[in-house]
């Protein structure tokens, strides 16, 4: 499954409208904000149709999961929208990690807590806040919002750490610039170790940190908390390493730019677990026949030349400025 679904669900009394883009949504939020609501319409108009006195529009089914019979009931749903609360113990295990892997379906699950088995982008995390939009209607109306966007950067100052989510190509490509840069730059090893390497700096060093941001959606709860309203930190999340090369317009085509525009009109659930995933096999197949043929273990060293390097450097916009032409030292 692929593409972006928009979703009409509502009652009387209650209505919710939101897109979505991508294979995992996430819904988090406290209590009593409507997220458990919006499943149990889910649930309660597959069951009963008209007869629930709910109206639901959407271009593909939508379903609900629970239970302990979950890993029975999911290989029978194919092409939804599934919709699964919070009090599900299965959500955090490998075995519904590798069920959702192998589908073809889109989730969205409602959840307060980071879930590392699911790579989630921090884009497709979202609150229920009601829009105003029918004021003064007896209906309310729901909309989700995204809860983590970037925050303004301040970009003026000197950063002496770098942390690198990557451990492989990505890293190589920012340690190699570290010498111009004056700057430490070092690897968290994966996601999940971003936390900790933040948590090891100095709370008065200047630190920038670059992750994927494709998959970073189960970590980026603990990472605000810690940062809080430090200015001393910078958060860079692109979808990934890989799309900044492509983003940076390094491999010439109409087709790539289409791609960047639309993302979700072109990754198939079924094939890529995230985004990330997709990007990487694009750019391998976009420069396997190139002098920019490109490998997620190892970085091709002409990636570091003058042009390419300063191409993919620009393409991070305002972090770009920061560190291009040495500017860090």
């Amino acid at each position: 499954m692929k593409g972006k679904y928009s979703i009409r669900v509502g009652n009387n009394r209650l209505r919710y409208e939101f897109t979505i883009y991508r294979n995992i949504t996430i819904l988090k939020g406290n209590s009593a904000t409507g997220k458990t609501t919006l499943v149990e319409m889910i649930r309660e108009y597959y069951e009963d149709r008209e007869l629930s006195g709910i109206q639901l529009e959407s271009e593909v089914p939508c379903r609900t999961l629970s239970g302990r019979d979950w890993n029975v009931l999911l290989p029978s749903i194919e092409n939804s929208i599934v919709f699964i609360d919070e009090d599900n113990d299965f959500l955090k295990t490998v075995e519904f990690a590798d069920a959702v892997r192998e589908s073809n379906n889109y989730y969205v699950i409602v959840t307060r807590e980071g879930l590392p088995n699911l790579p989630y982008s921090v884009e497709e995390i979202y609150g229920i806040r009601e829009s105003g939009k029918y004021a003064g209607l007896k209906q309310v109306y729901n909309e989700f919002y995204r809860i983590y966007y970037p925050k303004q950067m301040d970009l003026g100052f000197p950063v002496k750490r770098i942390v690198v989510e990557d451990t492989n190509s990505g890293f190589e490509f920012f340690s190699g610039l570290a010498s111009s840069w004056n700057a430490e730059v070092i690897s968290s090893g994966g996601k999940s170790g971003v936390f900790a390497k933040l948590l090891e700096r100095d709370p008065e060093e200047n630190c920038l940190v670059i992750a994927d941001g494709a998959a970073l959606g189960s970590e980026i709860d603990r990472i605000m908390k810690l940062i809080g309203n430090s200015d001393k930190v910078i958060l860079y999340l692109p979808e990934s390493f890989e799309w900044l090369i492509l983003r940076s317009g390094l491999i010439d085509g109409k087709r790539i730019q289409e791609i960047l525009a639309k993302p979700e009109q072109y990754i198939p659930s079924e094939k890529y677990f995230s985004w990330e995933r997709y990007f990487t096999a694009l750019i391998i197949e976009e420069t396997k026949d190139s002098y920019l043929r490109y490998s997620k273990r190892k970085l091709n060293p002409v990636y570091l030349q003058e042009t390419e390097r300063r191409r993919i450097i620009e393409a991070m916009d305002m972090i770009g400025e920061l560190l291009k032409d040495g500017e860090m030292s």
